[in-house]
């Protein structure tokens, strides 16, 4: 890795540290330290979702515009100002304000460090550094929130105000490491024509390919992300028994396989099909479904209860390191010079998308109407499945199995020469 990746890595892992520290504790510190109720805090949750899909649309045009790195680093200070005011409000209105603050420079982040990789890397090394970041993200939510867990005391407003000063502390750092940064010159849509800065959107929506691709990402996050603290911790909690230790111990064992397993996967991934790899994810997911289904609604023991239903999201957590390497080079794949931003944050909007519906079509379901919801999310990850393969039928090579693409443009004696993304 050169000097400039070495520091988006960094910058990666503190940030997702920086949120491990609050995000687990949220609706806590809303409902109950600060006595505002659950309704307030359930309207904070909402804002988070609702300033990502106000603000991405626009930092896709920034980005394009303007660069990644200034776009980041105002995300990174506008996040920065939202947490420590999340940490000092005491009324509604100031925690929903704060709230929205810190939750559409969060969101603004994600394209940004994106597309901040796709300049720095080539073609050969963004699957890899792509995985880093996952592996990094993972580590550090998960550090975050173990370090967080023992710093905080629900019966003390202050540890509270401490931890978000701390993921303040850590935004404000990263803003210190990311303006060392020196990145390379790459196009920007305000040094192209005005007729293609203004047919972007209509350009990206034309792009076959990459409609299909943000369908399959919906189904994708809706499907698995949005059912991890919601619809799925709902239904083992009331369709298979599982205790709050349990359920932690199943989102730890989701982490470990993702940290564990990530480098491994990465080296078989690497030489496949990204639209069979996704495919295969489907599969995997809807053996994890099934496992999910056995602890729910099987006959077995509370221990093999258990142990399925930690299996689900240790299944979850394989396909997860089987897609950070591939979703996201594709997404930059697909994009034309100069409009990687654009994409990143286009499928940045579609995830969040899928991370509001999530809850609140899984929640309900997975709570109540136990064989319908097994039923239904197995359904959804075969979808994936499907929908991959017919994802598959509109990549080029290049797009495709990269790998292939560049061996025989080296066995013929040339260089690899950037294959546009179809309209």
């Amino acid at each position: 890795m050169g000097a400039a990746m070495r520091r988006i890595h960094v910058g990666n892992a503190l940030s997702a540290f920086g949120l491990g520290f609050t995000v687990p504790y949220l609706y806590v510190y809303v409902a109950q330290v600060r006595g505002l109720g659950a309704m307030t805090a359930g309207l904070v949750l909402a804002v988070f979702a609702v300033a990502a899909l106000i603000v991405l649309p626009f930092a896709g045009r920034a980005i394009v515009r303007r660069g990644p790195l200034p776009v980041l680093l105002v995300a990174l200070v506008t996040a920065a100002i939202g947490a420590l005011s999340l940490g000092l409000a005491g009324t509604a209105v100031a925690v929903l304000l704060s709230a929205a603050a810190l939750g559409a420079g969060q969101a603004v982040m994600q394209p940004a460090l994106a597309t901040m990789i796709v300049d720095c890397s080539s073609a050969e090394t963004r699957s890899r550094a792509f995985a880093m970041q996952f592996f990094l993200q993972n580590l550090g939510l998960g550090v975050g929130g173990l370090i967080g867990g023992h710093l905080v005391d629900a019966t003390r407003v202050s540890s509270f105000t401490l931890l978000f000063a701390i993921e303040a502390a850590m935004f404000l750092l990263l803003v210190v490491v990311m303006v060392t940064v020196r990145m390379p010159h790459s196009p920007r849509i305000g040094e192209a024509p005005a007729a293609s800065a203004k047919g972007s959107w209509r350009q990206l929506l034309g792009n076959r390919a990459m409609v299909q691709l943000c369908v399959l990402g919906f189904v994708l996050f809706f499907a698995c992300y949005g059912q991890f603290e919601s619809g799925l911790s709902a239904y083992g909690v009331e369709a298979a028994g599982i205790s709050t230790s349990a359920l932690g111990t199943a989102l730890a064992a989701n982490t470990a396989v993702i940290v564990v397993a990530q480098f491994l996967v990465l080296r078989f991934v690497e030489r496949r099909r990204r639209s069979r790899v996704i495919a295969a994810v489907g599969l995997i997911w809807a053996v994890a479904w099934v496992a999910a289904g056995y602890a729910g609604l099987g006959h077995g023991s509370q221990e093999m209860a258990t142990a399925a239903f930690i299996s689900t999201y240790a299944l979850f957590g394989l396909g997860e390191a089987m897609l950070s390497p591939t979703v996201a080079p594709l997404v930059a794949d697909l994009a034309p010079s100069g409009m990687a931003g654009q994409y990143n944050s286009a499928f940045a909007l579609v995830k969040q998308l899928a991370l509001a519906v999530g809850p609140a079509v899984g929640g309900p379901m997975g709570a109540s109407l136990h064989a319908p919801y097994i039923v239904t999310f197995l359904l959804f990850s075969l979808g994936i499945t499907v929908l991959a393969v017919r994802l598959g039928r509109q990549l080029t090579e290049a797009q495709d199995q990269p790998w292939l693409a560049r061996s025989r443009v080296v066995t013929r004696g040339g260089a690899a020469e950037p294959v546009p993304a179809e309209a």
